[in-house]
């Protein structure tokens, strides 16, 4: 291809030049490779151009000139031009693809898992791009970020249409929209769940994290939107679009649910739309599932699916890995494991479980290092009103002391109040004092399969698993005793 045909604003000397691959990383690289320079959060981009002009690169895309003897495209924005030359360079794909993109705090990757199930029940192969995993063709993926950089997105839907998909489900991350990776994705539908306080480290103030999600409702961009009118933002964004479609619980929209019953075996409710009413029962829990059910549904009928087939596709649909997920090995208890992180996401979470029992409800959870730091007593309050239990340990500690990130949580934390940072230990503490009937909810890390530590070191650690192992009375290393009915001491 062309350079001009990638950026049309190129230099009129570099306009014919051939372009066969598109890079941000200089590893990357290889001939006829056209390489942006973007400037990061921690290395800018344009300190790797030398290597890549060595590795091949034919051109580069910069906002200062760096006169490396290939031919440069200036732009005042290397990241907000990156994401239309990636269309452009894969073929606009999703002119194509039915996409319906996700945004919001909580229930991205459940609503995103949901509306696939929904799409594809009506015939429609559907991939999905998310944080837990992604599908391309029915073959699953690894995943690196929630919303992939722009070149990586745009080539992941070209080839979804190449394997045969006709529609794709993906989640928008705030940073990812804050970024431009999203730029250039044409929307069938945009879906907003919520927005409560997280990643307020990127993000100065949560007006500028509103502003990030409200970017992919900007400008007319999805044909359809879809919005949590419950939510405060999404009220706002709701009177901010024209006709868009709501969704709620407690409020009047185009989609309620209403007479929801939520246990152990799932939910059920009725959802009055605007042509029918549909009575629907998922086997995923608690209340705040049922928001995801309706976000899907919405998403799916707005496209077009029949009732009849969306309401036994959300009845079959499968649990999503980490989020409100039952470990069971025959104890006589629940035990949970979710990914709630934020103040709201636990709170949804632990309201959940109490609903599941008239017993104690146990919660194990920690906070994230080099992540805002002022989330940490809000969870520690959080935990111990809506818990019986709290333990209290490493999430992903990073660059932090554990046992300082802990000291933060427990300045919020009312009570008496276990903590170790050795997460493995404090699952196996919370589930020895468990007793039958009892809830114990795992938080944190959800499907996460590993423990950030000092120096990006990242070690294997899956909450599941090691409840697993520990119900099983079977240690990592294949001994150890059963900790079912054993008592946990209580620390300071």
């Amino acid at each position: 291809m062309r350079l001009a045909d990638v950026i049309p604003g190129a230099p009129r000397s570099a306009q014919e030049i051939e372009v066969s691959e598109l890079a941000y990383d200089n590893r990357a690289v290889k001939p006829e490779t056209l390489f942006f320079c973007v400037p990061g959060l921690t290395r800018d981009g344009h300190e790797f151009a030398a290597d890549a002009v060595a590795n091949g690169a034919v051109g580069l895309v910069v906002e200062r000139p760096l006169g490396l003897g290939v031919p440069e495209v200036r732009v005042a924005d290397v990241r907000a031009a990156m994401a239309p030359a990636a269309a452009a360079f894969f073929g606009d794909p999703t002119a194509e693809l039915q996409t319906v993109g996700v945004t919001g705090t909580n229930g991205k990757t459940t609503t995103a898992f949901l509306v696939r199930e929904l799409l594809e029940a009506d015939g429609r192969r559907t991939g999905l791009l998310g944080t837990v995993r992604s599908v391309i063709g029915g073959v699953e993926r690894s995943v690196a970020h929630t919303t992939p950089e722009a070149i990586d997105l745009q080539r992941a839907f070209r080839a979804m249409l190449r394997a045969g998909d006709a529609a794709c489900a993906i989640e928008v991350s705030s940073h990812a929209l804050a970024l431009r990776r999203a730029d250039a994705v044409h929307l069938a539908v945009a879906i907003f769940t919520n927005l409560s306080r997280d990643h307020l480290d990127f993000h100065a103030t949560m007006e500028d994290y509103f502003a990030a999600k409200r970017g992919l409702f900007a400008d007319g961009r999805p044909r359809h939107a879809v919005i949590n009118v419950d939510d405060p933002y999404g009220r706002r964004l709701a009177r901010e679009l024209e006709q868009p479609v709501t969704f709620g619980i407690d409020r009047d929209a185009s989609y309620r649910a209403l007479e929801i019953t939520t246990g152990l075996q799932g939910s059920c409710f009725i959802v009055r739309g605007p042509h029918e009413e549909i009575e629907l029962r998922s086997p995923l829990r608690g209340r705040f599932n049922v928001y995801n059910a309706l976000a899907a549904l919405a998403a799916a009928r707005t496209l077009g699916v029949p009732p009849d087939t969306a309401a036994r596709a959300v009845e079959t649909a499968g649990q999503v890995p980490g989020r409100f997920e039952p470990i069971e090995e025959g104890q006589p208890f629940t035990v949970l494991v979710d990914y709630a992180h934020t103040p709201d996401s636990l709170q949804n979470v632990l309201r959940a479980a109490r609903a599941l029992t008239d017993r104690r409800v146990h919660v194990v959870f920690g906070c994230g290092g080099d992540r805002d730091r002022g989330k940490r007593p809000l969870m520690g309050e959080i935990a111990t009103r809506l818990a019986d239990r709290v333990i209290i340990t490493s999430d992903n500690p990073r660059s932090e002391e554990p046992e300082a990130i802990i000291s933060e949580i427990l300045t919020g934390a009312g009570g008496r109040v276990e903590h170790d940072p050795d997460r493995r230990a404090a699952i196996a503490r919370a589930l020895a004092g468990a007793r039958a009937g009892d809830v114990v909810v795992i938080a944190g890390k959800g499907h996460e399969q590993g423990q950030e530590l000092e120096h990006g070191r990242k070690v294997p650690f899956d909450d599941a698993t090691v409840a697993r192992e520990l119900l099983r009375g079977v240690s990592a290393t294949g001994g150890g005793a059963p900790i079912a009915g054993g008592r946990a001491p209580v620390a300071g």
